[in-house]
């Protein structure tokens, strides 16, 4: 069950990424032929992390599924449960003895391993991303910028009116036992350089976010899953 829940980490050791190769030209915008078009953030989620959000009359907000929190609340519980069941049973069948202690080493480092990797996804995937007009800023934090200890030094934050396009781009994702594709959406700024907002599996609920976003910031969407 633990190697089936791994599986499924947005993030792989022995990830390999294949970008999909995508022609700008026809878009019409010169900053398109210059914007890179493979992965700004390699190897995302193979299921829906995230759902796009009216948080307010000029806000909306990318939030993250109850599937993804539980998904990774799941992974980090099963992690808590190796490190309490496997001392339990091998002190019951074998007692205080060296033995002991080597059998614990490798489910006790495992089960630590999954306990906090689990519960910094559940972290980062919680944390909200959003776009406000009141403020006219885009930032992806559980701080918000004016609560920051320097807003300026926040990677992922950005004013709204630097954002010039949206950009819908996928990536072949390839692990020792599975593959899949992930759908990323980047924000696409005024001097080409990019930004990731959300990357994950379902194509169509990304999309129908996309195009409600683009709307919202009445920004063009360039969609290269299409």
């Amino acid at each position: 069950m633990l190697r089936a829940l791994a599986e499924k980490l947005p993030t792989v050791k022995s990830l390999t990424v294949h970008p999909v190769a995508y022609d700008a030209s026809h878009l019409g915008d010169e900053l398109a032929t210059r914007t890179d078009w493979g992965p700004a953030k390699g190897g995302g989620a193979s299921f829906c992390t995230h759902r796009l959000v009216d948080a307010g009359p000029r806000r909306v907000e990318f939030r993250a599924t109850k599937g993804a929190l539980a998904f990774f609340a799941a992974f980090a519980l099963m992690g808590l449960m190796a490190l309490v069941i496997f001392p339990v049973a091998a002190f019951n069948s074998m007692g205080l003895q060296w033995l002991t202690l080597a059998f614990l080493i490798l489910p006790l480092v495992v089960g630590t391993v999954f306990v906090a990797v689990g519960s910094a996804l559940w972290y980062y995937v919680g944390a909200p991303i959003v776009f406000d007009k009141q403020r006219g800023e885009y930032w992806k934090s559980r701080v918000p910028p004016e609560a920051a200890a320097n807003r300026h030094a926040m990677k992922d934050r950005v004013a709204l009116d630097r954002i010039h396009a949206l950009q819908l781009i996928s990536e072949l994702c390839e692990g020792d036992d599975s593959t899949y594709t992930s759908y990323e959406l980047n924000l696409v700024l005024d001097d080409a350089t990019r930004l990731n907002v959300v990357d994950h599996g379902n194509r169509e609920e990304l999309r129908r976010d996309a195009e409600a976003l683009a709307k919202f910031l009445g920004r063009p969407l360039w969609d290269a899953t299409a």
